[in-house]
């Protein structure tokens, strides 16, 4: 597997993981406040997937206007399919700048105000690391919360455990 592949399969598979860990929690679990990012892990989860979802769009050429934006669900297993969805179509498109070697090709950002002109390179690599941001406040209100057997996030553990079947 090469290195965008394994990104943004760990990235994917990271975030589903916290996502089905939150499954089984209440209402108030999922809504008390922490003194961090999105303040409670149903905001936090849903910028997770509600970014990832738009990024997608944006970088794949399906949102052309602020009206093609959805707002991100509230279930859990509704992320879950939003964000499923979402990381397919990054995958397929960054698959495919990096096959024909586009890192560096300008896009416009229409969401920006004015639209800005980004590279497929730089807006990939933020969608990354920015769900590697949040993942990471997301594993700490779970920890503050009690809960334990949580994945570890890095790609190490991810490894392994693809390995592991």
């Amino acid at each position: 597997m090469d290195l965008l592949d394994r990104l943004l399969a760990h990235d994917a598979w990271t975030t589903r993981e916290l996502l089905r860990r939150c499954a089984g929690l209440t209402d108030e679990q999922l809504d008390a406040d922490f003194d961090i990012g999105h303040r409670t892990l149903r905001r936090t989860l849903q910028h997770l997937v509600f970014n990832l979802d738009v990024w997608s769009g944006l970088i794949a050429g399906r949102i052309r206007s602020r009206d093609d934006v959805r707002r991100p669900p509230s279930t859990i297993e509704m992320l879950i399919e939003r964000l499923d969805r979402a990381a397919s179509v990054l995958a397929t498109t960054a698959r495919d700048v990096a096959d024909r070697g586009g890192w560096d090709d300008a896009w416009l950002d229409v969401l920006d105000t004015p639209p800005v002109t980004k590279t497929y390179g730089s807006a990939i690599a933020h969608v990354i690391t920015h769900g590697a941001h949040h993942r990471a406040q997301a594993l700490w209100m779970l920890k503050q919360s009690g809960l334990r057997d949580l994945p570890a996030g890095d790609v190490f553990s991810w490894e392994r455990r693809q390995a592991a079947g």
